[in-house]
């Protein structure tokens, strides 16, 4: 049975690398993606900064060929197992979404969490945040060790 979410429940559970699996408007495919959380204190941030995953490899790299190479960063299921195929990361496009925003998403059913992504692979999507020049600063900020 999926937990009765609430505020305390989130930021119990919130942190970087907390991953949430749903539909985004903003999206053109209708399925639900996976939505990385990158923020070091997203229960203390204004907004949670969401990398999302796409399994289009090919198309994301296509779209961002003239922009650093390691602000894509590709992820296997041998690297996170509630991948069940190859996923790509595209460090130059993220979501922005307020604890609210994602407490109704939970609460109403349309989000599910899923296992926290490894630490090793949230390290490598903040460093690819921060390689690419199209992210606002006020979103890197927040990816800083000390903000």
């Amino acid at each position: 049975m999926p937990p009765q979410w609430s505020a305390p429940l989130l930021n119990l559970t919130l942190r970087g690398g907390s991953v949430y699996y749903f539909q985004h408007r903003d999206l053109t495919s209708l399925e639900p993606h996976y939505f990385i959380v990158l923020n070091i204190d997203p229960c203390g941030d204004e907004f949670l900064v969401l990398a999302v995953s796409s399994s289009n490899i090919v198309g994301v790299h296509d779209r961002n060929r003239s922009l650093p190479t390691n602000t894509l960063v590709e992820i296997t299921p041998a690297e996170y197992a509630d991948f069940a195929r190859h996923f790509i990361v595209d460090c130059n496009h993220l979501f922005r979404k307020t604890k609210n925003e994602l407490l109704e998403k939970l609460r109403g059913g349309v989000a599910c969490e899923k296992s926290s992504m490894p630490n090793s692979i949230v390290d490598k999507l903040r460093q690819g945040v921060l390689a690419s020049p199209l992210v606002e600063d006020s979103v890197k900020n927040l990816l800083r060790d000390s903000h």
